[in-house]
C-alpha cells in the first residue's frame, strides 16, 4: 500500500502498469472509492493499493474551518490491516499558500496557529507519524517504506537557467551533482527516521530525481497549456526507476 499525496500516485500508478507490462495476459481488477484505489492480480493474490492522505496527519472540518492537527492520525486505522509493505510519502502540500492551502488552522495539543514555519509543521507532523510506526508496526509482517522527497523543477535558477521551468526540457541536468543543493525537508526526513526504533526503508529519491529535469508532464499534464506541471512525473519515467529501487529492497530483504 502507498499512502501519501499525488506524488505517491505516481509510484503506484507507475508500479501497476510495471507489472501489468510484465503479464500482459493476467487478469486484473481495479478499484476506487473512499480515498482508497485497489489493483489486484487474482491469480497472485497480489494487490496494489494507494491510499489518498497528503499529510499523513489529519485534516478535520471545526467551526473555525478546517483544521490540520499535527499530533493526530487517525487514519492509521486504514494502513495496517493485514498489509505486508507500506511506502509512506508526504510533503508536496505541506507548501502550499493561498487558494491551494487545503486548511485553515493548524492544530498542536490544545494550541492552535493560523500559520507555522511550514518545515516546523512537517517535522512535528512526521514526528505523529513516527509514533505511529514504532506503536502500530509488527516488524515480522509489514515492512515499511519512506518514499522521500520528490523535488520540483518550476524555479530554473536551480539549475543555471534562471528564466526557466520544466517546460521545453529535453535534457536531464548534466552529472551527478545537482546545481541548487539538497531539499530542504530531505534533513527533516533523515531526522525523524532517525528517532524510530522500528525498521524504515529511505528510498532516497531526491537528488536522482533532481536532475530529471527534463521528465515532467509541463504542459501535456492535467490542465493542459493552462497549467504548467513541473511537479508530477511522465509515465514512464522517473517513478519507474523509484520502483526499481524499491524492488531491490524488497528482494534484498
Amino acid at each position: 500500500m502507498f499512502v501519501g499525496d499525488s506524488l505517491s500516485l505516481n509510484q503506484w500508478q507507475s508500479l501497476t502498469c510495471m507489472l501489468h507490462s510484465a503479464e500482459p495476459n493476467a487478469t486484473f481488477s481495479f478499484v476506487r472509492g473512499g480515498g482508497l484505489s485497489t489493483f489486484t492480480f487474482p491469480e497472485y493474490n497480489v494487490k496494489v493499493m494507494f491510499s489518498r492522505n497528503a499529510f499523513l496527519v489529519d485534516i478535520m472540518s471545526s467551526t473555525i474551518g478546517r483544521v490540520l492537527k499535527l499530533d493526530s492520525i487517525e487514519g492509521g486505522q486504514l494502513w495496517n490491516n493485514g498489509t505486508d509493505v507500506l511506502i509512506f510519502n508526504t510533503w508536496h502540500w505541506w507548501i502550499h499558500t493561498g487558494r491551494k492551502q487545503p486548511w485553515d488552522y493548524i492544530q498542536e495539543g490544545n494550541t492552535m496557529y493560523k500559520d507555522l514555519d511550514r518545515l516546523v509543521a512537517y517535522e512535528k507532523g512526521l514526528n505523529t507519524w513516527a509514533k505511529w510506526v514504532d506503536s502500530n508496526i509488527n516488524q515480522t509482517k509489514t515492512m515499511v517504506f519512506f518514499q522521500g522527497v520528490s523535488p520540483d523543477h518550476d524555479n530554473g535558477s536551480d539549475w543555471g537557467e534562471p528564466r526557466a521551468n520544466c517546460s521545453g526540457q529535453s535534457q536531464p541536468v548534466a552529472g551527478s551533482t545537482y546545481p541548487g543543493g539538497p531539499n530542504a525537508a530531505e534533513k527533516v526526513v533523515d531526522k525523524v527516521l532517525g528517532t524510530i526504533s522500528k525498521p524504515v526503508y529511505l528510498l532516497d529519491v531526491t537528488t536522482l530525481s533532481q536532475l530529471r529535469k527534463d521528465g515532467h508532464p509541463s504542459q501535456y499534464g492535467f490542465g493542459g497549456h493552462r497549467i504548467i506541471d513541473c511537479s508530477h512525473w511522465c509515465l514512464p519515467g522517473v517513478p519507474d526507476t523509484w520502483n526499481q529501487l524499491l524492488y531491490t529492497a524488497l528482494v534484498q530483504n
